[in-house]
């Protein structure tokens, strides 16, 4: 097994070569619609598709694979929300999406035949295949021996739980085939396309293997509630199945498993013992592994697959310093569309004909972005409070002497997520606009095994925040930030750390934005969405217990709107108006108890929008003022000029603090 490994870059950018600042980079560049992204070969390969603006909406594209990007057309004309996730049906006679509604994230099924007459929006009509009011539809699993199939789960019936249905896609008939009245959550199919494992979640938490036998659910496997396994594909003869878990040790291990036996065969583990398993890459084809993945501070690669691995070399050698992957395949496998990108770079995507060994450009997703300008993501580590190390990217701006800079902090969300290298627009954005950018990964974040997961549990505002607090010390004492210019920003999770931050520390930072952010962990736990239900319990032990009289209080101990009084760091609260995962009454209580107290705070909440912002509009008014607020209060650079709709939006989305209702911190 020959280890392809990346060294990693370990120092900054000598002095020497820091001879003036960067010129500023218009946000459009970073955060408009990209020109063309997304792109997909048909099973057959005749065509390729791709998502590009469309009546002013990022819409799916179609054109024949060899023709020049000018001759594609439309196939949808979505006019309120960009189209991110479709995919092409096994015959190459559909492409489905998947849509909501404004970010509620009742995601529905469509269906579009590209090749149909047009419409009179100019496209061939999108047929919904689950118009079923208040209802999220998961695809499980697209049928590649029929290909008019596709496997849904549907929660009409039940709101927490997803039953299991056959669908076709001309017809969008429904065909139920298991009804989920025993807490399932996942369905495993094989190569074969045979439903042979579900999962299913019991009342502690835990997650128990069930068989499908002839009879009924035989039990296998049952990992705890702050254990985790999940099977990835199986042997060729379909007998076992490859799973991942780190039942019984720390880090997440790739095993074959008899069902039968429940003996577990190690087949891979990461040779540094530094990291958890990553992922596993399969020939369609052949069925074999081809090779496996792990995201260290950098990404390394191990193949078992000498073919592979000489085309993998060859790809390299046609790209030095960057990485790659590949996007997309025709089910024959003889060309591919290829990414190309490193922390500088958002990447350039080529079609590569493997027989030929040949590659031809297609496209870049930011054309106008110029990798020149940008600055290198570099991997640090540092000890917290408490010693435990903590692994950490630091950006820093180019052409700027890294002495006394100002510092934003960017928590990442989650929390049980992890930040990695390669190129990332807001440490970019943010990097371009004069900052020092630190993104860490705090404990609680997934991939550097068990121990350093459950080291956050119910940690939330401690020794978590300790893991940022202990960041910003760090590159103080290195002489790198000036201690007076410290800001953080941060969505979700990293929205928490940023209220926690203003709260629990008062006196670290100057300037706090803060998106889509819990502020009362009680209030969180009792409105997370329906279908989250399986997860509540696992919630209780890594957040805190809501139904316990000692959980109930450590929540509100750590639940930053307990604690407005403490804030006087200037302080902005971004939101989606219909986010179903932290309700917008999270941030009308806290803004409500800062304007009740006394306290200034600026207010953006998106009407269009839920758990992030997806709109570029919307995203870029946000930054507009975003970008102006933390230069008021740090001294960064900002974009003073905005286009009319930035502008306008920025209008509509900003709110009068003085009409956020007094009831909502009661």
């Amino acid at each position: 097994m020959k280890p392809v490994i990346f060294a990693l870059f370990l120092g900054f950018t000598p002095l020497a070569l820091c001879a003036q600042q960067v010129p500023l980079i218009e946000r459009e560049i970073f955060f408009d619609n990209p020109e063309i992204v997304g792109g997909q070969i048909s099973p057959d390969a005749r065509w390729m598709t791709f998502r590009k603006v469309y009546k002013g909406v990022m819409n799916i594209w179609i054109k024949a694979l060899n023709d020049p990007f000018e001759k594609a057309r439309p196939i949808t004309a979505d006019t309120l929300r960009p189209i991110v996730n479709y995919f092409w049906t096994w015959d190459s006679k559909s492409v489905l999406y998947l849509q909501d509604k404004g970010g509620n994230e009742n995601y529905h099924v469509y269906a579009v035949n590209p090749f149909a007459a047009n419409g009179p929006d100019g496209v061939p009509p999108a047929r919904n295949l689950t118009p079923y009011e208040n209802t999220r539809a998961n695809i499980i699993r697209l049928s590649r021996k029929n290909p008019n199939k596709l496997w849904v789960g549907l929660n009409d019936r039940d709101p927490s739980w997803h039953d299991l249905y056959e669908l076709n896609v001309t017809t969008g008939a429904r065909k139920l085939i298991r009804q989920n009245t025993d807490r399932l959550t996942g369905f495993i199919f094989d190569w074969d396309e045979n439903l042979r494992f579900v999962l299913r979640n019991s009342s502690d938490g835990s997650t128990e293997f069930l068989r499908v036998d002839a009879k009924g659910l035989t039990k296998i496997y049952e990992v705890s509630p702050l254990e985790s396994a999940y099977i990835v594909s199986f042997t060729k003869d379909n007998k076992l199945p490859y799973m991942v878990t780190n039942k019984g040790r720390n880090f997440t291990e790739l095993v074959l498993f008899d069902p039968s036996t429940g003996k577990e065969t190690l087949v891979d583990k990461d040779p540094l013992g530094r990291v958890d398993f990553g992922s596993a890459y399969f020939d369609d084809l052949s069925r074999e592994l081809i090779y496996t993945k792990y995201e260290d501070a950098r990404e390394r690669i191990y193949f078992r697959n000498k073919a592979w691995e000489e085309e993998y070399n060859f790809l390299r050698s046609q790209f030095p310093g960057k990485e790659f992957s590949y996007t997309s395949m025709d089910k024959k496998q003889q060309f591919a569309l290829v990414n190309v990108y490193s922390d500088t770079d958002p990447g350039a995507v080529y079609l590569f004909d493997r027989k030929k060994r040949k590659l031809t450009f297609q496209y870049r997703p930011r054309p106008k972005l110029d990798p020149e300008l940008l600055s290198p993501m570099v991997p640090i580590a540092y000890k917290s409070s408490d010693g435990l190390e903590i692994p950490a990217y630091l950006t820093l701006p180019k052409g700027q002497e890294p002495k006394n800079l100002p510092l934003l902090v960017i928590p990442h969300g989650g929390p049980w997520a992890r930040d990695r290298w390669g190129y990332n627009a807001n440490a970019q954005f943010w990097s371009n606009r004069g900052y020092a950018v630190l993104q860490m990964n705090f404990r609680g974040s997934t991939g550097y095994g068990q121990q350093f997961l459950n080291a956050g549990n119910r940690q939330w505002g401690d020794l978590m925040q300790d893991d940022i607090t202990w960041g910003v010390k760090y590159l103080v004492a290195q002489g790198i930030v000036d201690s007076n210019r410290v800001g953080i920003l941060g969505g979700s999770y990293g929205g928490y750390a940023t209220l926690a931050g203003v709260t629990f520390t008062p006196d670290l930072y100057r300037a706090a934005v803060a998106i889509v952010a819990p502020s009362n962990l009680n209030t969180l736990l009792a409105s997370v969405p329906p279908y989250w239900e399986a997860a509540r319990k696992s919630f209780h032990l890594r957040i805190g217990d809501p139904t316990s009289p000692e959980g109930r209080a450590q929540l509100e101990r750590q639940s930053p709107l307990n604690h407005v009084e403490k804030i006087k760091t200037p302080l902005m609260i971004v939101h989606g108006a219909n986010d179903p995962r932290v309700k917008k009454s999270e941030a009308d209580q806290i803004v409500a108890a800062m304007r009740k107290k006394g306290i200034s705070v600026e207010y953006l909440c998106a009407p269009d929008e839920g758990h992030g912002f997806l709109r570029p509009v919307n995203n870029m008014a946000y930054l507009a003022a975003a970008e102006k607020f933390l230069a008021t209060h740090l001294g960064g650079r900002y974009q003073d000029s905005m286009s009319s709709d930035v502008a306008q939006c920025l209008r509509k989305i900003t709110v009068d603090v003085r009409t956020v209702l007094k009831d909502a911190v009661e």
